[in-house]
């Protein structure tokens, strides 16, 4: 059991920092495409830029362990954001699916927000 405690929340972390840098870097390449997206959501396309560097951030902030918890809180109120601006539209089930996947990516990042980035990150708890 002390195995898993001490793996599991590094594994996370590591799960989340591999969809967060390169989903914000790819996004570098086609900001104004982003941005367009953005506005389909409602959100101003001036907030492309930020987001960008919110999600490669994020992300960074997961692989290392690094102000994990506070950036952990953060990604979840983002992750169930976009899902609802974004994905939450009961006709279409696949969208659905990618909310509820939101919803499942909050959930870790609240994980490490209530228990910490674990011992192997640079914030041990």
């Amino acid at each position: 059991m002390e195995l898993l405690k001490t793996y599991a929340p590094l594994v996370t972390r590591l799960f989340l920092a591999a969809v967060f840098i390169p989903a914000g870097l790819s996004k570098m390449g086609d900001v104004a495409g982003f941005a367009g997206y953005m506005t389909s959501g409602g959100l101003p396309g001036f907030l492309a830029w930020p987001a960008i560097i919110f999600e490669v951030l994020l992300g960074l902030s997961m692989l290392i362990g690094f102000q994990a918890r506070w950036m952990a809180l953060l990604g979840a109120g983002f992750c169930v954001v976009a899902g609802l601006l974004y994905h939450f539209a009961p006709a279409d089930q696949m969208q659905m699916i990618l909310f509820f996947k939101n919803l499942g990516i909050a959930g870790a990042f609240l994980m490490i927000f209530a228990h910490g980035p674990g011992k192997l990150a640079v914030d041990k708890s």
